[in-house]
């Protein structure tokens, strides 16, 4: 059995079963075995992307709303402003008639004569004598008419010749000869300057030079020259109708008393010094339908004027008078003047109409008690000022009204109230006397010639010209024409340089501060304000003063509204830099935390996707 189961020595050694591979080297710091997974990666960049999805929604809350302004368009306002003054067109025409129309021909060379004026126009011109804003010296036209039956004329489309009649004119009454010329249509519808040369002139004695209310002259002489003729005509044009009989030392222009917004109250004030010795009111009602109404009429397209007034009582003087026994009063010299008004006592300023930047020019008539009546203004000069008033530029005007008797009412057991009307005065409801009918015309005239002052033009009526004094006849309206266009050409001169300054910081303002809030108004008031402006510009060109007057005014008051307008008053005019560091320090800390965390979060899991890498390519190696 043992040589039965014992296993030859030819048989063939048994087969060993095969080893398994072997695994490769694992290094759990270097390698790892599993897919790493996203889950933390994916939660951490979710936090990331909302913090970043919630900056437009911060920035959009922060966010400052911003009407688009034409700043191309204001700069280009701007530079042609600089660049382009304004050339009011001006129309001058000179009528050669003779007193006689049966008289010899007029021997006047019109060649000669423009000449001679052009040439002395522009000598004044370059004196600075009608040269300022809104001046038309370098824009104006110059035609010459000789109407003695042959009519010759240079250029002359506005006069119809023989519309002059010379003959039967009483040169005596300006007023008469002033309405005859009117009626004649020396501009034939235009606006033209005129002056009539009448020649051997009736009933004058050397010459006479009369300047009428609407927008012509005349001059009457027999003798003439050449040189002399040319030297009156070109002052009337210059100096007169360009100039608006202005002189040195009065106000300017840009001082004119009219609110940014355009408007003026005209606050009138009856003051009674001490009412326990008489007191005085008045029907201003009246007084405004019948003085001031026609005024106000005239001034419209420069401004836009209201009126109000009121009584106060026991309103002192803050100055001391002193009695003068030779002029039987009590005196105040000049410099006593700026501390007349007194503030304290006197409650002008209480105006509900005048909001906003309205200007308020206030006019007083004082009448002193009974302890210093009455009272006199005295002029450096010693004399008496005859107009017992004066006036402060930019404020308004005061008036010592002092009563015809300096008795004291307090005398009698009732004190009688005297009402000043422009039918009269009335004591007790009856009618006493003309005097203070006189004295309120007084009164009226001299708050006329303070207006007129305090908007830079002459209240008397004659003009010391270099050849002779002309006479300046007076309007009811308290303007004449040609002043009103003075002031139109120069008020909208200012207007539109002001308006345009204003924009122009109001570009400068709205670039440099990113943060500022521009309402949609703003943006609708600077576009009008632009286009009135260029329609003001426009109107001015064609030589139309009122409405460029108007635009200009409208062109400053919106202006002046964008700029002040309450929304850009706030305080919240901070920088993207300011608005940076006020919200950093909720913001910042928390993102820098999020953003490394997302940093060491995709770090991390690249570098375990290294491992898992690394581990699949060497067991693929030992595969």
């Amino acid at each position: 059995m043992a040589e039965e189961i014992s296993e030859s020595p030819n048989d063939p050694p048994p087969e060993t079963p095969p080893s398994p591979p072997s695994e490769p080297e694992f290094d759990s710091k270097t390698m790892r075995k599993t897919k790493p997974g996203l889950k933390r990666l994916f939660l951490t960049f979710t936090v990331l992307v909302s913090f970043l999805l919630g900056f437009p929604f911060l920035f959009k809350s922060v966010e400052i709303y911003r009407s688009p302004l034409p700043f191309h368009d204001i700069d280009i306002l701007s530079n042609d402003v600089v660049s382009n003054p304004f050339l009011f067109p001006c129309h001058f025409q000179a009528i050669f008639v003779p007193s006689d129309p049966k008289s010899s021909s007029i021997d006047v060379n019109l060649d000669e004569l423009e000449l001679s004026i052009r040439s002395k126009i522009t000598k004044l011109a370059s004196k600075g004598i009608g040269s300022q804003c809104g001046a038309c010296t370098n824009n104006f036209t110059l035609s010459l008419t000789l109407d003695h039956g042959d009519c010759t004329q240079s250029l002359s489309k506005f006069y119809k010749c023989g519309s002059i009649r010379a003959v039967g004119l009483d040169f005596s009454d300006d007023e008469s000869v002033d309405e005859a010329l009117e009626s004649a249509g020396l501009d034939f519808g235009g606006k033209v300057y005129s002056v009539v040369v009448v020649v051997n002139g009736k009933g004058v004695e050397g010459v006479k030079v009369v300047v009428g209310k609407y927008r012509h002259a005349w001059i009457v002489g027999r003798e003439w020259e050449v040189e002399e003729v040319a030297e009156r005509l070109a002052e009337i044009f210059v100096k007169v109708f360009v100039n608006g009989g202005r002189e040195e030392g009065l106000i300017h222009g840009e001082f004119m008393p009219v609110g940014a917004d355009g408007r003026i109250v005209l606050s009138f004030n009856l003051l009674n010094a001490d009412p326990r010795d008489w007191i005085y009111d008045w029907d201003f009602q009246k007084i405004d339908e019948t003085l001031l109404a026609p005024m106000i009429d005239a001034l419209g397209p420069i401004a836009n004027i209201s009126v109000e007034s009121q009584v106060l009582y026991y309103t002192p003087k803050f100055t001391f008078s002193s009695w003068d026994e030779k002029l039987g009063g009590y005196t105040l010299s000049t410099k006593d003047l700026p501390f007349f008004v007194n503030s304290n006592e006197w409650h002008l300023d209480t105006s509900i109409a005048a909001g906003g930047r309205s200007k308020i020019l206030q006019f007083v008539v004082y009448v002193p008690s009974a302890k210093e009546c009455p009272l006199l203004l005295q002029l450096p000069n010693g004399e008496i000022s005859k107009t017992n008033a004066f006036i402060s530029p930019m404020w308004g005007g005061v008036m010592v009204w002092n009563p015809q008797s300096c008795s004291r009412d307090s005398d009698s057991e009732l004190l009688v109230r005297h009402i000043m009307s422009p039918r009269g005065s009335w004591q007790s409801g009856q009618h006493l006397s003309s005097k203070f009918l006189l004295d309120l015309q007084k009164v009226s005239e001299v708050f006329a010639g303070q207006f007129r002052q305090l908007f830079g033009l002459k209240s008397g009526s004659l003009h010391v010209g270099a050849v002779d004094t002309y006479s300046l006849l007076a309007s009811e309206k308290g303007f004449t024409e040609w002043e009103l266009d003075f002031l139109s050409r120069q008020h909208t001169c200012f207007n539109i340089h002001s308006s345009t300054t204003t924009l122009g910081s109001l570009s400068k303002l709205v670039q440099s501060l990113p943060r500022m809030i521009i309402m949609d108004e703003i943006g609708k008031q600077v576009k009008f304000s632009l286009e009135a402006a260029n329609l003001a510009r426009s109107n001015a060109s064609l030589g139309f003063y009122g409405a460029s007057a108007v635009s200009s005014r409208q062109a400053r008051s919106l202006a002046e509204d964008a700029f002040f307008h309450p929304s850009i008053m706030s305080v919240s005019y901070y920088s993207f830099e300011h608005c940076f560091a006020v919200y950093s320090p909720f913001f910042l800390p928390v993102s820098m935390h999020v953003l490394l965390a997302a940093l060491r979060e995709w770090r991390r899991y690249k570098q375990e996707k290294a491992k898992y890498l690394l581990w699949k390519a060497k067991e693929k190696v030992a595969s």
